[in-house]
């Protein structure tokens, strides 16, 4: 009888083992590892309308599904800021913008998980897009966060060094970027193309992970040729560079059209 009882309980040890072993296989199948995942990375800056718009109504849809498990989404909040002497840098579109471009460098410091500090960004953004960026603090209350890490950050300068790494990265980019929002997955750059980032996702991805948010997205969409035309916030060294081509048609032509009437 001994026997038998301790058979069967070798039996059920074994079941457990091989159930827990099988439930671990699978769950390791389920979620991909970190070398699986596509990299994604946004290079934007906060007061840009077209990065704005990118953030809270394309880029936030990888939150909406399950993509946000095969993407490793890094955020760098620099865009067409300038460096200057003695470790300075001028924003294009003025001092606030430097001002909130630090701050979401901050909350990715200070909350380094996506989901902590994608939601802040998102909110700030949302008021950008909305024009009522002067009340970007109001997300602290809004997200029940404690404004004080984000305060110490900025005020002690760290954030300052936080934007010049973020423009150390952004500087090296290659092939270079040319207007922000600036998206590239799996090291590539999608020029205009961005709004179609989840095709490229899904393409790039070759985990065992199963996305039911892919099956859902055309991937023959994906051509590697851009067709489609955003609108963007480009450098300033490229309007300069387009003003400075206008200004050189437009005298050629008023040569042109005195050499005719002489």
């Amino acid at each position: 009888m001994a026997s038998h009882i301790v058979i069967t309980l070798s039996l059920i040890s074994y079941l457990f083992l091989f159930t827990s072993s099988s439930s671990s296989s699978a769950s390791r199948i389920i979620s991909p590892s970190d070398s699986q995942k596509v990299s994604v990375g946004l290079y934007y800056e906060s007061l840009c309308p077209y990065s704005a718009n990118f953030i809270i109504n394309y880029l936030d849809k990888l939150f909406e599904t399950d993509l946000i498990s095969i993407v490793d989404l890094k955020l760098v909040p620099w865009g067409n800021a300038k460096l200057r002497g003695n470790n300075t840098f001028d924003c294009q579109h003025g001092p606030y913008e430097c001002l909130l471009n630090t701050v979401e460098a901050c909350a990715i410091d200070v909350w380094p998980d996506l989901s902590e500090h994608f939601p802040f960004i998102n909110c700030v953004e949302t008021l950008v897009y909305e024009h009522k960026y002067p009340q970007w603090e109001s997300c602290f209350e809004k997200l029940g966060l404690d404004p004080k890490p984000i305060s110490d950050c900025y005020s002690s300068g760290h954030g300052k060094e936080l934007e010049l790494q973020y423009a150390a990265e952004t500087n090296t980019l290659q092939p270079p970027h040319e207007y922000v929002p600036w998206v590239v997955v799996d090291g590539e750059p999608l020029y205009e193309d961005y709004e179609n980032f989840l095709s490229y996702i899904c393409k790039a991805y070759k985990g065992t992970a199963v996305s039911t948010a892919c099956s859902k997205v055309s991937v023959n969409t994906v051509s590697g040729k851009v067709k489609a035309i955003h609108p963007d916030c480009y450098e300033t060294r490229v309007l300069a560079l387009a003003a400075s081509i206008k200004s050189a048609i437009t005298r050629w032509m008023g040569q042109k059209n005195m050499v005719a009437s002489m």
